[in-house]
């Protein structure tokens, strides 16, 4: 019986675990003034135009437009001080979009990164800029 309660035991962290990775590699924050566009023509950086839109927890939505010669999303983002998050062995843990933190522990909710209308596959900080693509961060829980 021991050891029953033990592997249940061991589930439910492995369990904790993967739901703490799949919201790590689905969240991002970002610290622009809410229903800001930033036009790709005044960002001092050149590269790949692509459009950010930021739910936050009253369904409003902001957009923002970036250009960006950054290897991915999150790079780029964390250089316009767009997100805000924390390394974790998962890669970047997105806290605050558009200067809304959300922390699962209190709130239950994260931070949901989409791309072009679709649930990510990768985390912020592991999908590559797409020129012309939408990415878009919405909080769920």
């Amino acid at each position: 019986m021991r050891n029953r309660n033990n592997l249940k035991s061991v589930l439910r962290a492995i369990g904790c675990i993967v739901l703490i990775a799949a919201m790590a590699l689905t969240c991002m924050a970002c610290g622009a003034k809410k229903d800001e566009v930033t036009p790709a023509s005044e960002n001092k950086a050149s590269g790949k135009e692509f459009t950010v839109k930021v739910t936050d927890l009253d369904g409003n939505e902001s957009t923002f437009t970036y250009a960006s010669d950054k290897a991915s999303v999150g790079e780029a983002l964390l250089a316009e001080g767009l997100i805000e998050g924390e390394d974790s062995e998962y890669g970047l843990y997105v806290t605050t979009v558009n200067g809304i933190t959300l922390d699962w522990d209190k709130d239950q909710k994260y931070w949901a990164f989409y791309v072009d209308g679709e649930y990510a596959l990768t985390g912020v900080d592991n999908t590559e800029i797409t020129a012309g693509a939408t990415y878009s961060f919405v909080p769920e829980g």
